[in-house]
């Protein structure tokens, strides 16, 4: 590694008593933590506030749950303000995907209707609005956006699949698997304009971005406060506004259903509720140890250091460039293009995340994008350089020896499948087919 890396690499940070971040949370030592994305981490004062709240729920059970509705709301409150919404507008639920499906739930039917997603969309999300077109008869229309479309680009793609049958529009605010954004602020503009229901899926937003929803015209957003947010997890944020929100009811009917939205989604029976109202203390936290704005910072800076650094590391072994274009970054999470075949489909993907951390001692995020694999690079306040220089120094060389081991095995199949081979084997088990039918008869 060269000294202009090594200078170029951010300070960690530190607790106010001078020990490192990560003696804040409680993640294993003995693993290298680069995927805060997929299911965040929580600080101690959270675990230990959600502990505490969940003693006293099981010392007095018929006296905490009539007066959890209240202790909700008032949770609700101050997520609100962390997310600049109105309380009046946000409803808890247990992550994005819920407030989601919350919506396909409980929109009017449409028959014929379409629903317009993007080829970057997150699957499940994804997958509940197929569900939702065939219970309209209708279909899924899915805009496909290049990589590295910039802001018009990403616009023009999506608004082109937007007709008279379109029932509902899902965009993503910042994508799961290509690690970018998407000009929700553009699109919800003109969705407006022409009377259609605007659904955003920002479960990346809170905390990467400062104000999500500032400046954005949507129906619904759905986002989750225990990824970058580092709420426990099981918490996040349906904010819905106009005339629609109105009719969404939670998945699962409780004493409050004939209560009005949001207040409805508060009282759920017998969840446990304790993530709710533990996730201030985990805002707080970072907001009174280093302040919101500079965690944005120290993240930002630190991903595109491990960005630099294991592109660089990817571009030797394959004499190939790594770097991506993602057209609108976001801060806090880079790509990193993988050697073609490796991680090039979701399944192989997942095998690799899993023998990354069984025999490399890394939690990596591995995705794949239009048949190519990439890395997917998280940073958060308890990373430090030197987990992206163990990944770039490490584990890059094993990635290769994986490829290696990936194609003999390909090219294995190839040679066993291959047509006049595959004959050969075919004829010559239809004959001893045939010569043991013949035995058996004649015994």
């Amino acid at each position: 590694m060269s000294e202009t890396d090594v200078s170029t690499a951010p300070r960690p940070l530190l607790l106010a008593d001078g020990r490192p971040a990560a003696d804040a949370w409680s993640l294993d030592p003995a693993l290298r933590h680069l995927n805060h994305g997929s299911f965040g981490a929580v600080p101690l004062v959270a675990q230990e506030r959600q502990d505490a709240l969940r003693a006293e729920m099981e010392r007095a059970p018929v006296v905490w749950f009539p007066e959890l509705p209240g202790r909700i709301a008032k949770a609700r409150t101050g997520l609100a303000a962390f997310l600049g919404v109105d309380a009046g507008d946000l409803a808890l639920v247990p992550n994005a995907s819920a407030g989601v499906s919350v919506v396909y739930a409980n929109l009017e039917k449409r028959a014929g209707g379409e629903i317009v997603v993007t080829d970057h969309g997150y699957g499940a999300v994804t997958m509940g609005a197929e569900r939702l077109a065939r219970r309209w008869g209708g279909r899924v229309r899915t805009a496909r956006v290049p990589m590295d479309a910039d802001e018009g680009q990403a616009y023009e793609a999506v608004m082109a699949e937007v007709g008279d049958a379109t029932g509902l529009l899902v965009v993503d605010q910042i994508t799961s698997a290509t690690a970018r954004r998407f000009p929700v602020e553009r699109i919800g503009a003109e969705a407006a304009r022409r009377g259609v229901p605007f659904l955003v899926d920002g479960a990346h937003a809170p905390a990467l971005l400062a104000a999500p929803l500032a400046g954005l015209t949507c129906d619904f957003w759905a986002g989750n406060l225990h990824k970058w947010a580092c709420a426990p997890r099981g918490t996040a944020a349906l904010v819905a506004r106009g005339p629609l929100r109105d009719g969404l009811h939670p998945l699962i009917d409780s004493w409050g259903a004939r209560d009005p939205y949001p207040d409805r989604f508060d009282q759920q029976g017998t969840l446990d509720a304790t993530n709710y109202l533990a996730a201030q203390t985990a805002l707080d936290f970072v907001d009174s140890t280093w302040g919101w704005d500079a965690a944005r910072r120290y993240m930002d800076e630190l991903a595109g250091y491990g960005e630099r650094i294991v592109a660089a590391a990817v571009t030797a072994l394959t004499g190939e460039d790594a770097r991506v274009d993602v057209g609108m970054p976001v801060p806090g999470m880079r790509l990193v293009r993988l050697p073609d075949g490796l991680a090039d489909r979701r399944e192989a993907a997942d095998a690799l995340r899993d023998r990354a951390a069984a025999e490399l001692g890394v939690e990596a995020a591995f995705t794949a994008f239009g048949g190519i694999g990439y890395v997917r690079l998280s940073a958060h306040l308890y990373n430090t350089p030197e987990d992206y220089e163990y990944f770039a120094e490490r584990c890059v060389p094993v990635l290769g020896e994986v490829l290696v081991a990936t194609n003999r095995l390909r090219q294995r199949m190839i040679s066993f499948f291959d047509r006049p081979s595959l004959v050969r084997r075919s004829t010559y088990c239809l004959v001893r087919w045939s010569q043991r039918r013949r035995q058996s008869t004649i015994l």
